[in-house]
C-alpha cells in the first residue's frame, strides 16, 4: 500500500536528509530495508533509540539535521526557539572561544542570545543577537582563543567544586518511570532514596506521585524551575528475548555535535560502578544519549535502567526489597562521590552510608 500524501512527505524529507548526510546513496520515496538501515545508522549516531522507525524524536532529529550554519538567519525567538545543527555549530564555536552559551544542545535560547551579543561586541559587528552573514563571517575567521580544556567542562567542574562535598542544601529531582510495567518498582526505589536524602538536608522533588503522571516536558520543566543540582531518572528495560539482562546508565551526549555532559558522564559512571560492585547485575556500561530528558534538562541528568523485566533473574532481584535497599545505598554513595574531591574519594564499593558522616554531608 502506498503511503498517504502526508506520510510520503515525511518519508521524502527523511530519505533526502539521510542521503545528504551520507547515510543513503540516494533519496527514495519508500521506506524499505535499505532506507531503514540508513535510518538506524542515523539514530545510532544521534543517540536515539535505534528502531528503524520514524518516531517523534527521530523526526525532530531529522528536522534539526537539515540545517547547516549559514543556511538561515539565527536569532532568539521567545516561545519558539530555533533548533538545528546550525545552532549547535554556532554554540560550539562560541564555547570554543570562551563565550558562555550553556550546553551545546542545538536550541537558540536566551543564554545563546547573550553569548552571540557578547561575541558581536568583541568583534565590532552590530550587537543585535542576530546571527547573520556578518556574524557568521567573523565566526569563520576566528580561531580558538581558549586552551587547557573545553570551557564548558571547566565551568561544570568549577560549579561542582564550589558547591562542596556537603549534600545539605543541594536540590535533587528523582524521576521514577510511569510505565505500568515498572511504576511500582521505580517509585518505591525513588521514595527510599528520597528519605535518605532528606535526612541529610537535601531538598528533594519527586517528578510524579503515585497517582499523578506528568508529561515528559512537565518533568523537564520541574527540574529546570527547581534549579536542581542533579536529576536521577529510574527505569527498567525489556527485550524480546529473556536472555538480555543487566544494568545500564545514560547521560547527555551527542556524537554528531561532539558534546556531552561532563558531570552527567561522571555520575553515570559512579552509579554504574557502585551498583555493579554491590550486586550481581550484569554491567552493561554507561552510554551517551540525546533523549529529551537528558538534553533539555539544565542540571546534570542520568537515567538508570535497573535491569530487564523480561529476564526472570533481573525481575526476581527487583522484586526483593533487600535488593532495592542495596541499590539505594549504592546510589547514595555515588551521589556523595560525585561531590567529593579526588583526594577524598574511596575505592568503588568500599564506601558505606556510615562513612558519609565523616565526609561532611551531615549538618550535625
Amino acid at each position: 500500500m502506498s503511503p498517504s500524501g502526508a506520510q510520503a512527505d515525511v518519508i521524502s524529507l527523511v530519505t533526502n536528509t539521510l542521503a545528504r548526510l551520507g547515510f543513503l546513496q540516494s533519496p527514495s520515496a519508500n521506506l524499505g530495508e535499505l532506507e531503514r538501515n540508513g535510518l538506524r545508522a542515523f539514530q545510532q549516531e544521534r543517540g536515539l533509540i535505534v528502531s528503524g522507525e520514524i518516531d517523534a524524536p527521530t523526526r525532530r532529529a531529522i528536522e534539526e539535521a537539515r540545517w547547516k550554519l549559514g543556511d538561515r538567519i539565527l536569532s532568539f525567538l521567545p516561545g519558539g526557539a530555533l533548533q538545528g545543527d546550525d545552532v549547535a555549530t554556532l554554540q560550539s564555536r562560541l564555547v570554543e572561544m570562551g563565550f558562555d552559551c550553556g550546553r551545546v544542545d542545538g536550541i537558540f535560547g536566551s543564554r545563546t542570545d547573550l553569548a552571540v551579543k557578547e561575541f558581536q561586541k568583541s568583534v565590532g559587528v552590530k550587537i543585535d543577537g542576530v546571527c547573520g552573514p556578518a556574524t557568521i563571517t567573523s565566526l569563520m575567521r576566528l580561531i580558538k582563543t581558549v586552551s587547557g580544556g573545553a570551557p564548558t567542562q571547566l565551568r561544570d567542574s568549577a560549579k561542582r567544586a564550589v558547591r562542596g562535598p556537603a549534600l545539605a542544601n543541594k536540590i535533587i529531582v528523582l524521576d521514577p518511570s510511569s510505565l505500568d510495567q515498572d511504576r511500582e518498582i521505580t517509585f518505591d526505589i525513588a521514595q527510599r532514596l528520597e528519605g535518605r536524602l532528606i535526612a541529610l538536608g537535601v531538598t528533594v522533588y519527586l517528578s510524579r506521585s503515585k497517582v499523578k503522571d506528568p508529561s515528559d516536558i512537565d518533568r523537564i520543566n520541574l527540574a529546570n524551575e527547581s534549579e536542581a543540582d542533579l536529576v536521577i531518572s529510574f527505569h527498567t528495560d525489556n527485550y524480546k528475548s529473556a536472555i538480555a539482562h543487566g544494568l545500564a546508565t545514560y547521560y547527555y551526549g551527542n556524537e554528531s555535535h561532539g558534546v556531552h555532559s561532563v558531570v552527567g558522564e561522571r555520575f553515570a559512571a559512579l552509579v554504574q560502578r557502585e551498583i555493579s560492585a554491590r550486586t550481581d547485575l550484569l554491567d552493561c556500561r554507561t552510554h551517551a544519549k540525546s533523549w529529551d530528558l537528558l538534553r533539555l534538562t539544565k542540571a546534570p541528568t542520568v537515567r538508570i535502567d535497573l535491569g530487564y523485566l523480561s529476564n526472570p533473574g533481573d525481575m526476581k532481584r527487583l522484586s526483593d526489597l533487600a535488593f532495592r535497599e542495596t541499590v539505594v545505598e549504592a546510589i547514595m554513595v555515588a551521589i556523595q562521590r560525585l561531590y567529593l574531591s579526588a583526594e577524598s574519594d574511596a575505592k568503588t564499593g568500599a564506601l558505606k552510608i556510615s562513612d558519609l558522616r565523616r565526609a561532611g554531608i551531615r549538618r550535625d
